[in-house]
């Protein structure tokens, strides 16, 4: 058997023992070996989960979504709608709240609790006026001097031909400039699926931080395999290839932190996941805060110039000149 295989095989005995397990508490029944023994084999499962059971986590259909964040994280919640120019997106949250009595902006990536709303809101997929309903909270927030609090889950931006024809990609690129040159202070969070631009349209800040079991990568594992290999089929073999989970981001310097989720994912203890996630927000949100806003936007600019660089010059080679011939290539 591979490490795959067994990997695979203890999965599915332990989600065989969480079921009994819920069984036997609705009725009644003492519990107390079958909870040890779910939990050493939860343990073993998730010790060093693979790139691909992080996908399932992240995509796990319990898994808190922007509500549950809003609920036990912020307080005075006020919903704002409609981008000026075309009408409002479901599939976008954008307002003002406070964080711990502190006023702020808040967007993100709005996903349903069930199927029916699920497809009211597509899954979490903007269309354009979801992101320019962002990007006018986001120049809102420069007005005002709030600060701004993104929370990303979404597969990508909504891949219809309305979305075509009502300026997609310029929508995403007008939302990107703007965080850029925003004077506010910018802490994103990637709470679930951090896919492609349409991520990284509300996605670009002076923190980014992100939530142990999300994933955040330029397409989805399938939709890579299909690509590279025309197998769909090789999807696990591709969120390897993809470093798409928060402690290969972390490396890559994509993302200044993880924040620790209950072992298996948010889903398990909603409550837990969102005390830390609050007090990274909260931690990061003073530091950049303490910033002034030329240096912010200064740090925020290196921050993403620096990503992607590398260097194929032996470590023992000597330093560059300033010939420009001479440069790493990058």
């Amino acid at each position: 058997m591979t490490d795959a295989q067994d990997r695979a095989a203890r999965e599915r005995e332990l989600e065989q023992l969480e079921e009994q397990l819920a069984q036997m508490r609705a009725s009644g029944a003492d519990t107390a070996d079958l909870e040890a023994r779910v939990q050493a084999l939860r343990e073993a499962v998730w010790r060093h989960p693979s790139p691909w059971q992080v996908v399932q986590a992240a995509r796990h259909p319990q898994r808190p979504k922007l509500g549950d964040y809003l609920t036990r994280i912020f307080t005075d919640v006020v919903e704002l709608h409609g981008d000026r120019l075309f009408g409002d997106d479901p599939a976008v949250f954008a307002g003002l709240a406070r964080l711990d009595g502190e006023p702020v902006v808040v967007v993100g990536h709005h996903k349903g609790k069930d199927t029916r709303e699920n497809v009211y809101r597509r899954w979490g997929m903007p269309n354009p006026e979801g992101y320019r309903k962002a990007a006018r909270l986001f120049r809102l927030a420069d007005k005002l001097g709030l600060p701004v609090v993104a929370l990303v889950d979404t597969p990508a931006a909504y891949p219809g031909v309305e979305a075509e024809e009502r300026g997609q990609a310029e929508a995403i690129a007008r939302s990107i400039f703007t965080l850029v040159q925003l004077r506010s202070p910018v802490v994103v969070a990637i709470t679930g699926e951090g896919g492609s631009g349409g991520a990284l349209a509300i996605g670009v800040g002076d923190r980014v931080l992100m939530m142990q079991y999300a994933i955040y990568s330029v397409i989805p594992p399938e939709g890579c395999a299909a690509i590279l290999w025309r197998d769909a089929a090789r999807k696990e073999e591709a969120a390897s290839a993809l470093k798409l989970t928060a402690q290969d981001l972390l490396e890559l310097g994509v993302v200044d932190e993880v924040v620790p989720e209950p072992l298996g994912g948010a889903h398990r203890d909603p409550d837990r996941a969102a005390a830390a996630l609050h007090e990274a927000l909260t931690r990061h949100l003073g530091e950049v805060r303490a910033l002034p806003p030329e240096e912010r936007i200064r740090c925020r600019y290196d921050k993403y110039r620096r990503m992607g660089r590398f260097s194929l010059r032996p470590a023992h080679a000597a330093a560059p000149s300033d010939d420009p011939r001479s440069a790493d290539v990058r």
